[in-house]
């Protein structure tokens, strides 16, 4: 019997029946990974300079702010008149 139309879209394709390739980073250790740094395209490396610094220089700019200037409020200040007003409002 031949197989018909309907039946012929089940069949599994060849691309189907070849094993899965497996991952290319499934279980490395860090000395494999940092050895795949050299396929790395030449012409990203001063791209990646550029990103690494800036996240650098926000991180140092961000924590610096954060340390030096003393007017920010890190931490909510006089909770008592905040609930007080709060209460206030909703009567």
């Amino acid at each position: 019997m031949f197989a018909t139309r309907s039946l012929r879209m089940f069949r599994a394709t060849p691309r189907m029946m070849r094993p899965i390739p497996k991952e290319e980073q499934s279980a490395h250790t860090v000395s494999q990974r940092l050895r795949r740094l050299k396929n790395i395209p030449a012409e990203l490396i001063p791209l990646g300079v550029v990103v690494g610094f800036a996240v650098c220089a926000a991180a140092y700019s961000i924590t610096r702010h954060l340390v030096v200037d003393k007017t920010i409020r890190l931490k909510r200040q006089n909770r008592a008149a905040d609930s007080h007003a709060a209460a206030s409002e909703h009567h």
